[in-house]
């Protein structure tokens, strides 16, 4: 089982998440509009916000999802059966997944970067931001690749050792 501090720190955390999400999402929100328009305290000021609208619609979506899935990771910490050193390993991997495929999404926006290949790729944008994206990426991917097997075996071990009995 996840110990009740790290259950609760990956439920803050993807709390946090999802908190950013819906400052994205503002953002993403007068990008569309092309103005802040909140009626009737402010109307049609006009606003120009750099990116584009998968850029942006990414961004939002990567702290809900993200979010999501850490906050469900700390709800289902009863139902893993981890030693210490696999509870440290999922733990850290999946804040590193949580917010570093987030934040750099957030960054890609307001860039107009990818941060999918190094050198930038075929994409437009800054090859230096483009690079500390893509590099950001990194342990984020290989926190996700890990924390899914330590779910899986950690899910597993508590079924085979006394779910239900």
């Amino acid at each position: 089982m996840l110990s009740e501090k790290r259950r609760s720190l990956l439920v803050f955390n993807g709390i946090g998440l999802i908190a950013t999400a819906i400052l994205s999402g503002w953002i993403y929100f007068f990008f569309l509009l092309g103005a802040i328009d909140l009626w009737p305290f402010v109307t049609d000021l006009p606003v120009s916000i750099a990116g584009d609208r998968r850029a942006w619609n990414m961004a939002h979506l990567e702290g809900i999802t993200n979010g999501t899935m850490l906050i469900a990771i700390g709800a289902a910490g009863s139902y893993l059966r981890l030693g210490e050193r696999a509870q440290a390993v999922l733990f850290w991997a999946a804040l590193a997944f949580g917010w570093l495929f987030t934040l750099p999404a957030i960054a890609n926006a307001l860039f107009g970067t990818r941060g999918l290949e190094f050198g930038g790729g075929p994409f437009p944008g800054d090859v230096t931001i483009n690079n500390v994206i893509f590099l950001a990426g990194w342990p984020a991917m290989i926190g996700v690749h890990v924390s899914i097997v330590l779910l899986l075996w950690g899910a597993w071990q508590h079924n085979r050792h006394g779910a239900g009995q």
